[in-house]
């Protein structure tokens, strides 16, 4: 019999007829060359509202630059839509059933295995790992460390503002300071004149100016807190996406076949002043209109904000001539709901939750090596109107999963990758559970490369969500694990999103497929927006021919 982490993937793999082949990338970079620089830069709760991803109303610039010259991933899933355990995952290549963190109350080097994490593998390759801003969830689940000294060569910075981030700085119309969601601010009003995000691309420009000079490679992660609520900018950036030019979701409603379990209450945003006065039911009352529009303005002003930031650090990173020695990785937790489904925030398993930005630009292989003199990542000022949008340099639309971080990035610096995990992993320290993606790193022209390609029906992410009960209440959003009884698993195809809520228990980490709750089916091209659950049709052969793909 297999252990019980194993169970669900091996599961809904067998169910629906996938399989995951070990997909080895070819050529790594020569151990003969210097050794790369890695600049990791991890965005809090950003979906791929982003020009470089088609997004027409965003502007990021500086994010688009960067695409401009990656490898940018279309179709990249994160394995659970909550911070803690999707960062857990992705820095130490394992899934979530592995980490055996599904809330944010454990650290997995006592609750699950001894696990190394991604810049622990380079730092004891010989890399200088330092750490800023949000790159582990702060808290029990690194160890209220971030999880050092185990990852960092030394310890990890955060700016000293962070801690105003859930407190009264937001000037409201009465002219008192509350706890807002939407909280535009102006920088001569706030604790220290600064914000988080400010104080960690100083910091960060810092450290790249320390090791500019150092013999030993450096892995340097950043975690940028925007767009996380709440909404805390320059107010400035609020005139990007004036409220008249802001549509609601396209599928504001929640839909009339969506399971009970499957909806999450977005408690958190319930709990901010500005939305506790608007008086909204549990669970499922909607937000008024004109506060719906006013939510989604201020997620894309945070990400203009966010990618003047970006814009920053890389312009720096050119200023001091690295940009020829250095990859540069730029990815998500997980994606957030801005009213799809009649659901705010993240925590379900739909694609506008766990779907994510993932690109690399790999010196030499997605560009050229620059000439002297020569600048790759000039800032880009987001209220230049005569900015024109980029394209992003080269892209797949294959299905890939943050747990493939870890591999990728090893290979790509030219460590050796780490091999498979077995089943069970938990008192193995060095594998990994995602694919290597180097292979789509061997071509100029993924599109005309045919042997780049598999069979895209054979291209798969997984993703799961954990539930306290079948309805709505509370904790839905993020019960503790004692409280979990069902576990969403959930699969993605070319084809199809298909999940179904099971049975789990908390002690024994076992989920059980023969206690199905509920299910899910949706077809990718007829309902790309997943809005039309065929799921019960499908058990009875009824599917309607308008929802057939």
């Amino acid at each position: 019999m297999l252990p019980p982490p194993a169970w669900p993937l091996l599961w809904l793999g067998l169910v629906l007829g996938s399989c995951c082949a070990d997909l080895e990338a070819a050529a790594q970079v020569n151990s003969s060359t210097d050794a790369r620089n890695v600049l990791l830069i991890i965005v809090d709760d950003l979906r791929p509202s982003l020009g470089c991803y088609g997004d027409k109303l965003v502007k990021s610039p500086n994010i688009d630059q960067l695409a401009s010259h990656s490898l940018l991933f279309q179709n990249a899933f994160a394995q659970q839509a909550v911070c803690a355990p999707s960062r857990v995952s992705f820095l130490t290549g394992r899934r979530p059933d592995t980490t055996r963190l599904y809330d944010f109350n454990s650290y997995w080097r006592v609750h699950s295995g001894n696990f190394s994490t991604l810049p622990q593998y380079f730092k004891e390759n010989g890399y200088v790992t330092l750490s800023v801003g949000k790159v582990f969830h702060p808290g029990i689940s690194s160890n209220h460390s971030d999880d050092s000294p185990y990852s960092w060569s030394f310890p990890p910075y955060h700016p000293s503002s962070e801690k105003y981030e859930n407190t009264k700085t937001c000037r409201g119309q009465d002219g008192e300071l509350h706890a807002n969601l939407i909280c535009p601010v102006d920088m001569a009003d706030v604790p220290e004149g600064t914000l988080p995000d400010k104080q960690s691309t100083e910091e960060a420009i810092r450290l790249l100016e320390k090791m500019k000079t150092s013999a030993s490679p450096f892995f340097l992660a950043v975690g940028y807190h925007k767009p996380h609520i709440p909404f805390r900018y320059p107010k400035e950036f609020q005139k990007l996406y004036p409220l008249e030019n802001i549509t609601l979701a396209p599928d504001p409603e929640v839909p009339d076949s969506l399971p009970a379990v499957a909806y999450n209450p977005w408690m958190d945003i319930r709990q901010r002043e500005d939305v506790q006065a608007l008086n909204i039911s549990v669970p499922y009352g909607p937000i008024p209109v004109d506060f719906q529009r006013k939510i989604r303005q201020s997620y894309f002003a945070s990400v203009s904000y966010l990618d003047t930031q970006v814009g920053r650090l890389l312009s720096a990173l050119d200023d001091l001539q690295l940009a020829n020695s250095t990859i540069i990785a730029l990815t998500s937790d997980h994606g957030w709901a801005l009213g799809e489904h009649g659901e705010w925030a993240k925590y379900s398993n739909f694609d506008v939750t766990t779907r994510v930005p993932l690109m690399f630009y790999v010196p030499g292989r997605t560009t050229s090596f620059l000439e002297a003199g020569e600048m790759l990542f000039p800032y880009l000022d987001p209220f230049d109107s005569a900015s024109e949008l980029m394209e992003p340099g080269r892209q797949t639309t294959d299905l890939v999963e943050l747990v493939s971080l870890f591999p990728t990035l090893t290979g790509l610096a030219g460590l050796h990758v780490p091999p498979q995990c077995p089943v069970p992993s938990f008192d193995v320290e060095v594998c990994r559970e995602g694919d290597n993606l180097l292979k789509h790193f061997r071509s100029r022209d993924l599109e005309e490369d045919p042997d780049l390609h598999d069979n895209p029906r054979e291209s798969v992410a997984y993703s799961q969500y954990p539930r306290p009960a079948d309805s709505p209440q509370w904790n839905s959003d993020k019960p503790s694990l004692k409280d979990i009884k069902i576990m969403g698993y959930s699969i993605r195809t070319v084809d199809y999103r298909y999940t179904v809520w099971v049975g789990f228990d908390p002690d024994e980490f076992l989920a059980n497929f023969s206690d199905i709750h509920a299910g899910e089916l949706y077809f990718v091209d007829s309902d790309p927006l997943q809005d039309h659950n065929i799921y019960n049709y499908s058990q009875h052969g009824e599917i309607p021919p308008s929802l057939m793909p």
